[in-house]
């Protein structure tokens, strides 16, 4: 009877641990969602281009030259989009920068067009952007800015922090830390939710080399300097307004972040003064 017991004891946390990495593959490798859109269909002239990772991979961008005669500064935005979604998502906003900046959209690893078996949740996504930012240097741009939604906001600020070539980050509806945002997503498996993180988060880092929650936008936020603008309705049902406030507290250091928590619009929907306030902060 006791051999039994102690067999089920050790046997059961194991099962257990097994679950969370089917639980973390799931969402590392999530469906992904097609836009559909083309810049063409926003009437903006594009250019297919890859970018290179240091990682070997080949990412899917396209850039979006404003029409007209160039400043003579060059200046251009980065635009990355949310999980699970894909470049073309982005366009609506490309729109409206468009007149006034030269732009980069691509897929960050494993989504859209991109290769990568996985999504990273931010690590490793940080080399794709740092090949936007190597391909954007090389056509000789002196400021670039980046915008981010979601996941794309993370990568944003994480890049920020180490790289100095981003001389301005604005992100909407940006998570503070993955162990945070996890927990509120499985927040219904009650006691189990803490030990169920908390294990994804451990075979996080075997796969990762990292650990997501030490390399967080909120830890990336307490070293970042450039202007920062950040957006996060009050309604969010995905992406809890805390993040956002975390974030806001983490950036206290920084007297040129600017923040706006308007109180609707639910994760995604845009409040009616986003652009404006988007393209005037990035004009300053």
């Amino acid at each position: 009877m006791l051999k039994e017991i102690l067999l089920r004891l050790a046997v059961y946390p194991a099962a257990f641990f097994l679950l969370t990495l089917v639980v973390l593959w799931s969402v590392i490798r999530p469906p992904k969602i097609t836009a559909r859109q083309s810049p063409e269909d926003y009437h903006l002239p594009s250019e297919d281009v890859t970018l290179v990772t240091q990682d070997g991979l080949k990412l899917s961008g396209w850039f979006i030259p404003k029409e007209g005669t160039q400043d003579s500064v060059k200046r251009a935005i980065i635009i990355i989009h949310g999980y699970p979604v894909e470049k073309g998502d982005m366009l609506g906003i490309a729109a409206q920068l468009h007149p006034d900046f030269d732009l980069l959209l691509f897929d960050l690893r494993y989504f859209g067009k991109s290769e990568g078996i996985y999504t990273t949740l931010g690590i490793k996504e940080r080399l794709d952007l740092y090949s936007a930012l190597d391909f954007l240097q090389l056509r000789g741009y002196q400021h670039i800015g980046v915008f981010g939604f979601s996941l794309g906001g993370a990568v944003a600020l994480l890049t920020a922090a180490e790289d100095h070539r981003i001389d301005a980050v604005a992100g909407y509806a940006v998570f503070s830390d993955v162990k945070t945002l996890g927990e509120e997503t499985y927040s219904r498996f009650w006691i189990f939710k803490k030990p169920l993180v908390g294990s994804m988060l451990i075979w996080a880092r075997l796969l990762f080399g990292e650990s997501p929650a030490v390399v967080s936008p909120v830890n990336a936020a307490k070293k970042v300097h450039v202007p920062v603008f950040l957006i996060h309705t009050r309604q969010d049902e995905q992406i809890s307004i805390t993040h956002g406030e975390r974030l806001m507290d983490a950036l206290g250091h920084n007297d040129k972040s600017e923040f706006y928590f308007p109180d609707q619009g639910l994760h995604g929907e845009t409040p009616v003064d986003f652009y404006q306030r988007v393209n005037h902060f990035f004009q300053d």
